[in-house]
């Protein structure tokens, strides 16, 4: 069996981590496709390092651009890679550009399609993560989802018959680091913190950072939570703040640059709390019980709500913002809604069952 992964930003390449582990130690032939979608050292090469995942195959160099271009170049870039390896899946990470042009080019080339983090759904269709996921899962041929929640999801689409629920691969990865966990407190040394003192945050999407005024919000609120918050700047977000002419640092608020994954999770163990307009970031705080404020109106991840974990709030309302991240933790909870750390197993599983079946679905 022969799988082409599709990867591109930092999420993706977590979740790329296990699975690249997971071929080698069963002798699968993988290879990895970095788009360069995200371009910056930190948010990608660093990642390979940090995590043991093998350099890419291919690296398609394509870098920023709006949704439109950043997908066209890929797709027309992906069409020369699948037609050149022609492997047996074409296996798509989470809900970036790089997802959905990856499944494009593949079904176009009539290449079978895996769906790694299926059946998601915010239900917000402004959000280009939610248009490149919907459309990923009616394209793909095997659709491996995370939680319960998402075959659920897939089977009210009429996709229950191509779901396997595998669990969270971003759990098997954050097992690992936290158990090989680097020195905590030489992170904490480096942000000026002592634990269950402070705040992790990270901000980043579109709808965060480009309207001056909610990020004014953001920023505001930030500063006023009560205790000290350490926001992990990305690029993205230093542009914009300096475009719209916004301070990040002031009151409980300052900056750093974004850590390697170790150090994140390092950072987030010893946090009092996490705030986020992450996906990710929201179900890791979860995991290692960290209390986590999601600076968004919905979630994909609503089990953290559920449990008692997270709270959304509006980005637009500072207050909210301020009051979420200040409240004490949560009743401690022994759920597990996102596996018990095996589930890369569970995908190779899944992907050889597929294989020997031929295509999977309709």
């Amino acid at each position: 069996m022969k799988i082409l992964s599709v990867v591109g930003a930092r999420p993706q390449f977590v979740k790329l981590a296990p699975i690249a582990a997971e071929c080698a130690a069963r002798g699968v032939e993988h290879v990895i496709v970095h788009t360069g979608q995200h371009y910056d050292p930190m948010l990608s090469d660093v990642f390979f390092t940090d995590l043991g995942i093998p350099d890419p195959d291919v690296h398609l160099g394509v870098g920023s651009g709006s949704h439109g271009q950043q997908t066209g170049a890929m797709l027309a870039a992906m069409d020369e890679v699948i037609t050149a390896h022609r492997p047996d899946w074409v296996l798509v990470y989470g809900d970036t550009n790089s997802t959905l042009a990856g499944a494009l080019s593949a079904v176009k080339l009539h290449v079978p399609i895996a769906h790694l983090e299926a059946g998601l759904r915010s239900f917000n269709r402004r959000m280009p993560e939610e248009h490149n996921r919907v459309l990923t899962d009616h394209a793909a041929d095997l659709l491996l989802a995370p939680t319960q929640v998402a075959v659920d999801h897939l089977t009210a689409e009429g996709l229950g018959e191509r779901a396997v629920l595998v669990g969270d691969v971003m759990i098997d990865v954050l097992h690992r680091v936290r158990d090989e966990l680097v020195d905590a407190g030489a992170v904490l040394s480096e942000l000026g913190m002592r634990p269950r003192t402070y705040s992790v945050a990270t901000i980043h999407r579109a709808e965060s950072t480009d309207d001056p005024a909610v990020l004014s919000a953001i920023v505001k609120g930030l500063q006023q939570v009560d205790h000290p918050v350490v926001l992990l700047a990305h690029p993205r977000l230093r542009a914009r703040a300096a475009e719209h002419g916004l301070d990040l640092d002031g009151g409980s608020l300052t900056t750093r640059d974004p850590l390697p994954y170790p150090a994140l999770v390092a950072a987030v163990s010893n946090a009092r709390g996490v705030i986020t307009d992450s996906g990710g970031l929201q179900k890791e705080a979860f995991a290692l019980r960290t209390p986590c404020t999601t600076v968004r109106t919905e979630t994909e991840w609503v089990e953290t709500v559920e449990l008692g974990w997270n709270m959304l709030v509006d980005p637009g309302d500072a207050a909210a913002l301020r009051e979420a991240a200040s409240r004490p933790a949560p009743e401690p909870t022994d759920a597990a809604p996102y596996g018990d750390g095996h589930a890369a197993s569970a995908v190779l599983d899944a992907l050889s069952g597929g294989a020997a079946a031929g295509r999977v679905g309709g």
